[in-house]
């Protein structure tokens, strides 16, 4: 037997070095999936996958320790974890609170359908239902049963290092921040140990022939690993990000879909852009469309909302008449709404609704912020109709009224205490003049849409501020250069430090004129690129009135006096429910309207956006190309290092390279047979050269048992007798075979001697 194998136990080293492996393994996967509690709240799942894994790997050592082979021990496993899976998740449905019964298994569709739909809608970080507990608790027990076998059977540590480092980077690829160094530290601590005590099992253990450990599995894993995490970390950007992403499904092609959170800016800088549904409305101009509000904010990230929800009804009204004072006039405005390619759970609707019709599946009402969702279904190839009742107050009328109110929750005035001083310095230098509370933002919304700022969807990039939390606004205030997400971010907390209540909102802007007349109103197309972001503020007896203080983009607030006769005029703007425009709407900039408003600033973006649409096609297909490519750029690497070792003179290098190159050709290279008998066998069934094998085979026999030093003289003819028997061995396969063996060499992942290329015979001095 190998010294790298303990597959079966029979000396009470061996069987510590499997105790302590299998505890260092379950070290190390604790490690791994402590940055997950960044996107997955801690509940009582984290006990039921603790259990699992455990009892998992317990049981695969217990049935090692019994000396049962390593296919017992995984068939051992996989029936501890899920009888494990049945006490936890499926006890109403067992025998004896452990053993499955058909209508167990019945139940895992709907919990993983479940699942799927909590991940869909939920909002980091998820607090787990059963079906996304049922998830996360089966996929760490088949991650356990997956890495013990490559730990302890295997016997290839590193390798399931890369694994579990890659594990540890999903939840900072999902939500893009800082990797948890604390977790990463604990996590190398683990597989330190792993090497540690594989080390030691290989070094103590008795051989005839010893691998030379340098060359081992260790460089192969490096390798790898390296790989491995150069690619997480330099092609997850390319990507599509959370916020926007494209989906498959519904009438076919490419879709789209909204993700609540201000992480819009890879989304909006996609070269390609698909239309997303069309509106029909009875309104003077098209309404934006409203999907999500976010009105808590610690100071990094602005949270989605959530509260009471009420069944959307086939006919009548979902929410309450909006509750104005009765001087202000409400206008009833219908919209039709034809969704062609958006997946989303949130649906776009005009504000303030009141009704909903139309809709299939079911669909619950948020009555706090008048948005709809649903729990089970999408919004792909949905037709509705909303009837909106939109306050008209005049200039007048908006004046008078104060912002908040006894019934406004405070938080929506929260800041952190470490808001840096600029930005309410200059919020108060900007509304300076401003008398009321409504002119102090205007005051704001005029200048940011003023010519000292300019949108940009790559100088917040550039910059290092492509974010929405208080350092982002701090340094877009200064850069005065962003996209909707700097606006709306900055206009909503600059408005808190004058106490005034803001949130923001995530939706579409509105779309395109139809230029053919349609029947029931102007129909508009809206596209994927005027997904958008804009602020809201609540005035006392009026309600959430918008602001659009993205410059360029969309209609600015405005409001008409009343003594002109403009207070009957109706309004339009972000949400249509409260201001009138004092022009046209406008839509959201085409990839190359955005790459000149950059230009127009000196920002030189035109050519980067045209440039995108090959770049990022090309790095990825070049990161394949390098990713693919790595196995045979390792083995070729060590392979001539052994060569290297055999021309100095040692046998040992020179038959391990044989060994490694019969490996890569498919040839078995079994650690129960000796240098004799597998030499004979490479001449009598493979056709290798007698002379040469003889050669190598008499010389590694020389330094196994009589402990012949290494000799120089000899080297280059060891050397060249591994040339000599490679060539050979491979004329006699097949081009396929020749091939497969320079690209995905056998000989990284099945070692001459372990348990993976024959049943293993064990040695004992």
């Amino acid at each position: 037997m190998s010294g790298a194998d303990v597959t079966v136990l029979r000396t009470p080293r061996r069987r510590r070095d499997a105790s302590l492996l299998t505890l260092g393994l379950f070290a190390a996967i604790a490690a791994a999936l402590l940055p997950i509690f960044s996107v997955i709240a801690a509940g009582p799942w984290v006990a039921g996958a603790v259990l699992t894994t455990a009892g998992v790997l317990a049981a695969g050592l217990l049935v090692r320790l019994a000396r049962l082979p390593a296919i017992v021990a995984s068939i051992a496993e996989i029936v501890v974890g899920a009888a494990l899976l049945t006490a936890i998740f499926g006890r109403t449905t067992s025998v004896l609170l452990v053993i499955p019964t058909p209508g167990t298994f019945a139940t895992v569709p709907r919990l993983l359908d479940a699942a799927a739909e909590e991940i869909r809608v939920g909002v980091a970080p998820v607090e787990p239902e059963t079906g996304l507990a049922f998830l996360l608790v089966s996929a760490i027990a088949g991650l356990a049963i997956v890495l013990d076998h490559v730990v302890l059977t295997a016997r290839m540590p590193l390798l399931a290092g890369v694994g579990l480092v890659a594990v540890s980077l999903i939840p900072t690829i999902a939500i893009p921040s800082e990797v948890d160094v604390a977790a990463f530290v604990l996590l190398a601590a683990a597989l330190l140990f792993l090497l540690r005590v594989d080390t030691r099992a290989r070094t103590s253990a008795p051989e005839r022939v010893r691998s030379p450990r340098p060359f081992g599995v260790s460089a192969t894993a490096l390798g790898v690993a390296a790989v491995a995490v150069i690619v997480a970390i330099v092609a997850t950007p390319l990507l599509p990000q959370p916020g926007l992403r494209f989906a498959t499904g519904g009438t076919g092609g490419v879709g789209t879909t909204i993700n609540p959170n201000l992480e819009l800016g890879n989304d909006l800088r996609q070269p390609r852009e698909v239309d997303v549904l069309t509106v029909r409305t009875t309104a003077p101009t098209a309404p934006y469309l409203r999907a999500v509000t976010l009105s808590t904010f610690d100071g990094s990230v602005w949270q989605p909302d959530s509260s009471d929800t009420v069944p959307v009804p086939a006919d009548g009204p979902v929410f309450d008449p909006p509750g104005v004072d009765g001087d202000i006039t409400l206008a009833d405005w219908a919209t039709t709404v034809t969704v062609d390619q958006l997946d989303s759970p949130w649906l776009p609707v005009p504000y303030p609704a009141s009704t909903v019709t139309g809709l299939t599946g079911d669909w619950l009402g948020m009555p706090q912020n008048r948005t709809v969702v649903t729990r089970a279904g999408s919004t792909r190839d949905q037709v509705y109709e909303v009837q909106a009742n939109v306050p008209r107050p005049t200039l007048e009328q908006i004046r008078a009224r104060p912002t908040g109110g006894p019934g406004v929750d405070q938080s929506l005035t929260a800041l952190p205490a470490d808001v840096p001083a600029a930005i309410g310095d200059t919020a108060r230098e900007i509304t300076a003049g401003a008398q009321t509370p409504y002119d102090q933002l205007l005051a704001l919304q005029t200048w940011f849409r003023s010519s000292s700022f300019r949108y940009s969807l790559d100088a917040p990039v550039d910059a290092g501020f492509d974010g929405a939390g208080l350092d982002a606004v701090a340094d877009f205030l200064q850069v005065k250069a962003g996209y909707c997400v700097h606006y709306a971010s900055a206009f909503a907390v600059m408005a808190r430090t004058l106490g005034i209540p803001s949130r923001i909102v995530i939706g579409y802007l509105p779309g395109t004129a139809s230029s053919i007349p349609q029947q029931g109103g102007t129909e508009y197309t809206v596209s994927s690129s005027q997904l958008h972001a804009w602020p809201e503020t609540y005035f006392e007896g009026i309600g959430w009135v918008p602001f659009e203080p993205t410059n360029s983009l969309g209609v600015p607030t405005n409001f008409a006096s009343g003594s002109t006769g403009g207070g009957g005029d109706a309004p339009t703007a972000p949400g249509q429910d409260a201001a009138a425009p004092d022009a046209a709407p406008s839509v959201a900039p085409s990839q190359a309207e955005r790459g000149d408003i950059d230009a127009q600033g000196g920002g030189g973006v035109a050519g980067a956006q045209d440039g995108s649409r090959w770049l990022a096609p090309v790095i990825v297909l070049l990161a394949l190309l390098v990713v693919g490519a790595v196995p045979a750029v390792v083995r070729l690497v060590r392979r001539r290092r052994r060569l290297a070792a055999a021309r100095a003179g040692d046998p040992v290098a020179a038959w391990t390279a044989l060994q490694e190159d019969a490996v890569d050709l498919g040839i078995p290279a079994p650690g129960a047979e000796s240098p004799r008998a597998f030499a004979a066998r490479l001449v009598a069934e493979h056709g290798a050269g007698a002379d040469d094998v003889d050669l190598l085979r008499e010389a590694v026999e020389r330094s196994s048992y009589a402990g012949d030093a290494v000799d120089p003289a000899r080297g280059p003819a060891l050397a060249a007798a591994v040339e000599r028997v490679r060539a050979t061995l491979a004329a006699r396969m097949s081009g396929g075979r020749r091939v497969l063996a320079r690209v995905l060499p056998r000989a990284l992942v099945v070692r001459p001697g372990t348990a993976t290329s024959a049943p293993e015979r064990e040695t004992v001095p």
